[in-house]
Parts: structure tokens; sequence; C-alpha cells
């Protein structure tokens, strides 16, 4: 029996001209298309997408049960995020077992920090299945913020903010460049974190990077809550060059 291809598309950082042309090309031809978002919002992987989407596709839309709202630790969190991934799975799977090709946008790059791994971790041993890489969020920071990031050997780390503060520590002194994502409510363990390493003055602030409200600046200056999209970079290349 021939089934449907499942085709998971990076949408890249924000602007719509950074999607691949992959993704655009399998975005307009594709009968299905779904992707995820809060539940008040339409998504920013849609807003990506745009007039790309064909106005004759059957569109999912898989709004989260909840984002910010309880704290990974909470046992309840990993069974809840479990029983909306298995749906959104199973509504995919549907549409596969019926001969229809389905896309699935990811923000970034669908296997760094994305949703769509754990769709793909139930779907691809049974369906086949595209990834394609889409630039990913740091890329539009340190593009942005023209922070050249690495060079020679240094090593460049990529660091949740979730962490706790020893291990946000631990990570810091480790690394010769850093990006710190998932920030949050965890901004003021960061922040902490940078200058215990004495890192804080080499410390860049981006938020929304690439999109048209963009901001970036040192993190010094850096004053309020730090929204979702929003990332910290601590550049390496201190060595000679």
């Amino acid at each position: 029996m021939t089934t449907g291809h499942l085709s998971i598309l990076g949408m890249g950082p924000g602007d719509p001209e950074l999607m691949t042309l992959k993704a655009a090309r399998l975005l307009r031809a594709s009968p299905v298309v779904a992707w995820f978002c809060r539940h008040d919002r339409p998504g920013h992987a849609r807003e990506i997408a745009g007039d790309l989407v064909s106005p004759t596709a059957t569109t999912l839309r898989f709004a989260y049960p909840f984002t910010t709202e309880i704290p990974v630790s909470d046992p309840a969190y990993l069974v809840r995020m479990a029983r909306f991934y298995d749906d959104c799975a199973g509504r995919i799977a549907t549409c596969l077992r019926d001969g229809q090709d389905v896309v699935l946008l990811c923000e970034g790059d669908p296997f760094l920090f994305g949703s769509a791994m754990y769709v793909f971790d139930r779907l691809h041993d049974r369906f086949p299945c595209t990834i394609v890489p889409g630039i990913t969020a740091m890329a539009g920071c340190w593009s942005v913020a023209q922070a050249p990031m690495v060079h020679g050997d240094d090593v460049l780390c990529v660091i949740p903010g979730t962490l706790d503060a020893a291990s946000l520590t631990t990570r810091l002194e480790q690394a010769d460049a850093a990006v710190i994502m998932k920030l949050g409510r965890n901004l003021e363990k960061i922040r902490t974190a940078l200058r215990q390493t004495g890192r804080e003055e080499r410390a860049i602030y981006v938020e929304r990077a690439t999109q048209p409200q963009q901001r970036c600046m040192k993190l010094t200056e850096m004053q309020g809550p730090a929204p979702y999209f929003s990332i910290i970079l601590v550049p390496g290349r201190e060595d000679a060059r």
C-alpha cells in the first residue's frame, strides 16, 4: 500500500527570504500543511510560510496544551506533552495512510530544540520522511548582531537557560563561545552566571532576529523581560587572529 510522504521543513528564524528553496518548493506543492502554535496565536512558522500555503491545502493547526505555565520538572509536563504529540502524530498519520503528502513546519531547524522532532520520533519508522534543514535562530541572531562567534579551535556551547545555576556556570566556564537559549523567566539566573564567569560584558542580547521588530544590544543595556524569540550570544574569538 502506497502512503503519503512526510516532509519536516525548517522555516528559518523569521525572515521569509531565509527559507530554503527546497522548503518553499515542498510547501507550495503540499496538499496538507501542519504546524505548531500557542493556543492564542496563529503560529510563527505559519506566519513565515505566508501565501506559500496553497488555498486548497488542508491545514492542521496543533495548539500546545500549555507553554510556560507548567515547569518541565513537573511530572504532569511530560505526560500531557506526550499525549499532545501522540495526537499530532495520529492526525498526520491519518493523512499519510490516505496517500496524502504532508509538510510539517518548524521554526529554525527541526532538530535543534524543535517540536517537530517528537512527531518524527513517532512516525519516521512507519512512513517515508524527509527533513529539510533550516537556518537556525542562533545563526539569525549572530548575523543581525554582526558578531563573529568562533574561529580556530574555539569551542561553541549551546546552553538552555533552563539549566540550574551551577550547571549554567560550569558550561560557561568550559566554553570559548556560547549561545544561551530559552531565556524567559531564567534571565536573571543567566545574568548571574555570566557575571560570575566574567562573560557578562561580552554578552549580546538579540530579540526577534531577522524579523521587522528585531532588537540587538549589549546584555548590560537590556532591561525588562525577554520574550520567547530571544537569545544571548557570548562571542569567542579572543585569541590572535
